[in-house]
């Protein structure tokens, strides 16, 4: 049997922002309930996790200006600390106390600004694969190279901008000369088309999420919060940068990055194109929420 899934609206002075609820309120078994983020990602990226989690109340929503979510602060740019005030909004409106959360990608930005901010809003958290450039020795590189597939998608659209992000995201190792050239790949490649689709608003690919990527994390207050920080990273995406990133900033914090299954989507199904190990990735980040790896 299904779990009943309720759709939440939080309104808050500059943003409109949806949550959804899979369980009950307060938690059927007294555990904290279980909040999944991500950035770009909505809730829909979650669908297929949350589905291996029937026994646990499970938290899902849209950060602002994305999926259903509105924003009318004017702004356009996602920005970590302003998401982080977002999410602690919406554990507030909960109700239920502290949360668990799954935080992946940019979510995993948000969560981290979140501890550093509000260190009570979460006992544990597993941040998977945290795109953070400045943790990086190359920083100044990968500055360049986002600035490559930002340009590609000024110029042509989506498809090139796409496959110029592919290859950035897919390179090992530090951003070298033999990076940059090489040329930027055809769309085709990928399978998708090389006509200009006309857009420009894409927050993975117009720079709208730079302040992401910029966000240096406040080890201190990651430290000193009462938050149990896991750094968590796919086997799959060693070498690359968001897998450097993850063992860079698990070194900041004195810990090894745990390892997860498969790579930086590792938890989505088959219903997207960059299909991972759900059901693995489900159990890895059911002993590591409880402890046991």
């Amino acid at each position: 049997m299904e779990t009943e899934l309720k759709t939440h609206t939080l309104e808050t002075p500059e943003a409109t922002i949806v949550y959804d609820v899979q369980g009950p309120l307060p938690t059927a078994d007294g555990r904290p309930p279980l909040f999944m983020i991500g950035q770009p990602m909505d809730a829909g990226g979650f669908r297929t996790l949350a589905s291996y989690f029937p026994d646990r109340t499970v938290i899902t929503y849209d950060p602002r200006g994305l999926g259903r979510s509105t924003r009318s602060d004017g702004r356009v740019d996602n920005v970590p600390a302003v998401q982080a005030e977002d999410v602690h909004a919406v554990i507030k409106a909960l109700g239920a106390g502290p949360v668990e959360m799954f935080a992946s990608s940019g979510g995993a930005v948000t969560a981290l600004a979140l501890v550093a901010a509000h260190p009570d809003d979460v006992t544990v958290l597993v941040a998977h694969e945290p795109p953070l450039a400045l943790v990086l020795p190359d920083a100044e590189a990968v500055e360049r190279a986002e600035a490559r597939f930002q340009d590609a998608y000024a110029a042509r659209g989506r498809g090139a901008g796409m496959a110029a992000f592919i290859a950035m995201t897919s390179w090992r190792g530090e951003f070298t000369e033999d990076y940059f050239a090489q040329p930027t790949p055809d769309p085709a490649q990928f399978g998708m088309p090389a006509e200009d689709d006309g857009s420009r608003d894409d927050p993975l690919l117009s720079g709208r999420s730079s302040a992401v990527t910029s966000y240096r994390p406040d080890v201190d207050a990651l430290a000193a919060a009462p938050t149990r920080i896991v750094i968590a990273v796919g086997e799959e995406s060693m070498g690359t940068f968001t897998g450097r990133t993850s063992v860079a900033t698990a070194d900041q914090l004195g810990q090894q990055a745990t390892v997860f299954p498969s790579h930086h989507g590792g938890f989505v199904g088959g219903d997207s194109p960059y299909a991972g190990q759900p059901e693995a990735f489900a159990r890895k980040l059911r002993d590591v929420l409880a402890g046991d790896s």
